[in-house]
């Protein structure tokens, strides 16, 4: 059994002994944390609730709303839903906040507590630090009888979020209407199944073949939206002569394509993909974090903006983009921000603006991903032991490279000319996340192979 508790959410599997697992005690009390906690900060008395398909979504659910109907907190409960449709919905409702049921792109076992500000974006790390505060010294005080709150049940938001997407402009339903789309899509068996086929009868799509869309949570295969978890859904874009496949994690804020071909678009280059539309119509800068592909500087700068990174994290990206008044941002694993809607990865309105892309584009999916750079990313890992000092390791590999442009706002990333590594280190184990990219796999993993060779030479040295 596992907890985890960030300052993004709780995190955890369902089951096991109270603070093992995501217990019911577990769920009330970090629940009662954050209704405390979102009280105090806005003096009001409304929370927005919604969650994916989750077999346990139920169960969280009523723990979850009668938790805050127990602080006095009114809950505004969406029910089935999406991690941006929430996050849509918390400032259209005024409310303190937001709580959105899902563990994302973990497996079924998983579930979690994902925690919004009263602007309907992620809480902060002081802000999540707060929370747990609350919940370790169980500050919270219940109301009266006469004080509890009320729930209201709504489910006007899918369409209000929709509506919502189809009202940007740059989002042209008419050039997607005309384009006569065939399209794939694997929702997971998750809320996607809900939303995004009512999104692409929005956008005029007539043609589309569902794959595991009925949200009952029983994932058909992993849900990350990965190409080793997405053969099925290339194999149906094969075999139907779809024009592309379209594939949602669990909350529906990550969105990956398949090529018509069958091949992958690849999820590092849907932000990519969807900026360059943005850009050719709006000048302006871009953000990703410092994993993501290099490819989005390149058409970043080609377009006339400038690109920054942002630590890894939403709320880090989300941070960055409004310093520099982004007009997209998001990270490479197919998680879109558009702030013109709201600052949080939206799958709908990637799948908007990237659809308006390719029918103006004209030609095929496979030909619109061949004008982008090609870049190739390797994901590695050392495993240390427990009490090695891992700042002083990054420290001396950052000395070593001190003649390179490198930066340590998360970890420690090294440019060569077009190619970098990122190194960072696990928060839960002793272990080195080396993240590399070059323009072919080999190149990115002989970079990856020639870091590892260099820590474990100062490690000797060291001994």
């Amino acid at each position: 059994m596992t907890l985890i508790k960030s300052i993004s959410g709780i995190r955890g599997t369902i089951g096991g002994a109270t603070g093992d697992g995501l217990t019911p005690l577990d769920i009330v009390k970090f629940t009662s944390a954050f209704g405390s906690w979102a009280l105090k900060q806005s003096g009001k008395k409304k929370i927005v609730v919604g969650r994916d398909a989750r077999i346990s979504g139920v169960m969280v659910n009523n723990l979850v709303i009668g938790t805050l109907q127990g602080l006095g907190i009114d809950v505004i409960d969406l029910g089935l839903s999406t991690t941006p449709t929430v996050e849509v919905a918390v400032p259209l409702e005024q409310a303190a906040g937001g709580i959105i049921l899902t563990a994302s792109h973990n497996p079924k076992q998983w579930n979690a507590l994902k925690l919004l500000n009263q602007n309907g974006e992620f809480i902060s790390d002081a802000e999540g630090k707060k929370v747990l505060e609350i919940a370790e010294s169980s500050d919270f005080k219940y109301a009266d009888v006469n004080d509890l709150g009320k729930v209201i049940v709504d489910n006007s938001y899918l369409q209000k979020h929709i509506d919502q997407v189809l009202a940007l402009p740059l989002v042209d339903v008419a050039a997607i209407t005309k384009a006569n789309f065939n399209i794939v899509i694997d929702c997971v068996n998750s809320t996607g199944g809900i939303f995004i086929p009512a999104l692409l009868k929005a956008l005029g799509v007539k043609t589309v073949h569902e794959l595991y869309c009925e949200p009952d949570g029983n994932f058909p295969h992993n849900p990350e939206p990965l190409p080793e978890n997405l053969i099925e859904l290339s194999h149906e874009v094969v075999k139907v002569r779809a024009d592309l496949g379209i594939a949602v994690d669990p909350d529906v804020d990550r969105l990956a394509f398949v090529n018509e071909d069958g091949s992958m678009f690849g999820e590092e280059y849907t932000l990519v993909a969807v900026a360059d539309y943005v850009l050719k119509n709006k000048k302006g800068n871009t953000v990703s974090n410092l994993s993501s592909t290099r490819a989005l500087r390149d058409v970043t700068e080609k377009a006339g903006g400038e690109y920054h990174a942002a630590a890894v994290g939403e709320v880090n990206v989300v941070n960055k983009m409004k310093e520099i008044n982004a007009v997209i941002g998001g990270e490479g694993n197919g998680g879109i921000i558009y702030p013109e809607l709201h600052y949080g990865r939206d799958a709908l309105v990637g799948i908007a603006l990237f659809l308006t892309h390719l029918a103006k584009y004209g030609k095929t999916v496979s030909n619109l991903r061949s004008t982008y750079p090609g870049y190739f990313i390797s994901k590695n890992k050392i495993t240390l032991t427990p009490e090695m000092d891992i700042d002083s390791l990054l420290l001396k590999v950052e000395q070593k490279y001190k003649k390179q442009p490198h930066s340590t706002i998360d970890g420690l990333k090294i440019e060569f000319d077009k190619e970098w590594v990122h190194l960072r280190r696990s928060n839960t184990e002793p272990i080195i996340r080396i993240y590399s990219e070059g323009n072919s796999e080999t190149v990115a993993d002989n970079l990856a192979k020639k870091i590892i060779t260099d820590i474990k030479e100062i490690l000797n040295l060291k001994g």
